[in-house]
């Protein structure tokens, strides 16, 4: 049973998906009811196979779809899954967020789209299979395919917001099509060169053959990374990514904000080490590691700048997750060699990898936070927040939670994941991240001690007292009334969440770098 669970836990969002159209024609709960169940499978299912690979003294497994050998068959042809320590945690993550999002979306569905409430949550799952695949997969074209499943729900879901939801999600279909024709490019030119398309394979290949200095293996590394990069927002290439989520339905923002730009970081460090090898990423040689560094401090005060000069509470959040973005690019990239034939710097790379763990629970919170005070205040400027505290206050010890661990105070996750990227920069010599990293905490420090002021000492705003009928879960007789706890159940777990990341740090970290040593190795 166990060997089946990579498989398992993408059928069971996918038949999910099936089922919330086949059920929930005429009433949007029903759909929620077979989510909920379908997404409860898959999380303990993450679980379950997180435990598996850790007891595996390999550290991963494979998973070949129809019991396919290539040894036996003599043909290096097949879908191939393949799980370990770093797959298994971001699964873990993605399908965690997923299920507690659908719990904060009981109540807005019906307020915000109505009668197509099964579409979206068979688009929600079908989401969640397209990242959980893109996660597992070991081929470099079922990586693209899987991509583009990501890329085409999104889009629908972005779209079923109002106002300007319609032209945003078209934007995001231009650049997302420019990011994935880049990749796909890419994806040609290794095959062209090694005849295979398994990542294993053609990392076996290219280094038997020393391709390493091919024009067309550098290519397709440029453009695989442009790819990976226009899909992962990385600045200058961000310009789909505000607009998208910001205008969005709530419940689409709060999923998508703390998981896509995440993923695709993923993939970037997957290319990185598993499909091109540290011995050409990290070359000596190579001038790829300085000039990426600097991109990112360059993303970093960018994302940092904008996010200040951002007065809507949700335009202001998607250019922190720009920022956001610098810090876990330039982590990947301060890995160099010493000279000696070692990596210097694995500390920043590990700090990555945690912070995309981090990232998510951290924009999770926020988002979550943030949706409650635009819907209950009426107001997506930050005036919005003018002693919130007074009139909801868990609302703001949620958003609390999750701005301190954005500036990096401890013992919230934001804290160890910055430290240990600021490690890996001095053992690395990239003392210019390091300053970019402490300005952007500076500034993060100023935007959010404005807002705290102005919840916990500013004059109290009018909170809407009306209510959409969908809005009938509230809190009893002598709590806040404008609030369900629908949407404070999830807000109080995500916030839980970014406490136990940063309790835990010492665990992850080690998992994360063992499983960096073994790939290295």
């Amino acid at each position: 049973m166990t060997d089946h669970l990579p498989i398992l836990l993408l059928l069971s969002p996918l038949f999910g998906a099936l089922f919330c159209v086949l059920f929930g024609k005429g009433d949007s709960k029903n759909s929620w009811i077979v989510s909920m169940i379908s997404l409860g499978i898959s999380s303990m299912l993450s679980v379950c196979l997180l435990l598996k690979v850790l007891s595996l003294k390999a550290g991963s497994f494979r998973y070949r779809m129809g019991g396919w050998d290539p040894e036996s068959s003599g043909y290096e042809v097949g879908i191939e899954l393949r799980v370990d320590i770093l797959a298994a945690l971001i699964v873990l993550a993605v399908t965690l967020v997923g299920f507690i999002n659908t719990i904060y979306s009981k109540t807005r569905v019906p307020a915000e789209v109505g009668e197509k409430g099964p579409f979206f949550y068979a688009l929600i799952q079908l989401l969640i299979v397209g990242l959980c695949g893109i996660i597992m997969t070991n081929d470099a074209f079922n990586l693209y395919v899987l991509i583009e499943i990501t890329s085409l729900t999104s889009y629908a879901l972005i779209a079923m917001g109002n106002r300007r939801a319609a032209l945003s999600s078209f934007n995001y279909v231009i650049m997302g099509t420019i990011g994935a024709s880049f990749y796909l490019l890419g994806v040609g030119y290794l095959y062209i060169k090694t005849g295979t398309l398994n990542i294993d394979d053609i990392h076996t290949y290219l280094e038997n053959e020393n391709l390493w200095t091919s024009q067309s293996i550098i290519v397709a590394f440029i453009l695989i990374m442009l790819g990976v990069w226009t899909k992962m927002a990385l600045f200058p290439l961000h310009g789909w990514l505000p607009n998208a989520y910001s205008y969005a339905p709530s419940m689409t923002g709060t999923f998508m904000a703390p998981l896509m730009t995440k993923v695709m970081v993923y993939v970037m460090i997957r290319v990185m080490l598993w499909l091109f090898g540290a011995d050409f990423v990290y070359s000596e040689d190579s001038i790829w590691g300085e000039l990426i560094v600097w991109m990112s401090v360059v993303a970093i005060v960018a994302g940092s700048f904008l996010a200040l000069a951002r007065s809507d509470i949700k335009k202001m959040l998607t250019y922190l997750i720009i920022a956001e973005v610098g810090y876990m690019v330039g982590g990947a990239w301060l890995v160099n060699e010493n000279g000696q034939g070692d990596l210097a710097g694995l500390d920043g790379l590990a700090g990555a990898f945690y912070h995309i763990l981090s990232d998510a629970a951290m924009t999770f919170c926020l988002f979550i936070a943030a949706s409650i005070v635009i819907i209950r205040t009426g107001e997506s400027r930050l005036n919005a927040f003018d002693g919130l505290f007074r009139k909801m206050p868990l609302t703001m010890i949620g958003f609390t939670i999750g701005g301190l661990s954005m500036i990096g105070l401890p013992p919230t996750c934001g804290f160890f994941s910055k430290w240990y990227l600021i490690k890996g920069g001095i053992e690395s010599g990239h003392w210019e991240f390091v300053a970019a990293l402490l300005f952007s905490s500076l500034i993060n420090a100023v935007i959010f001690f404005k807002i705290f002021e102005r919840a916990y000492f500013g004059k109290i705003k009018g909170i809407k007292e009306e209510v959409s009928v969908a809005d009938i879960d509230m809190i009893p007789a002598g709590g806040i009334k404008s609030v369900p706890v629908s949407m404070l159940i999830p807000l109080f777990i995500s916030a839980l969440s970014i406490l136990i990341l940063g309790i835990m740090n010492k665990n992850l970290f080690s998992w994360i770098r063992n499983a960096l040593e073994m790939i290295n190795g």
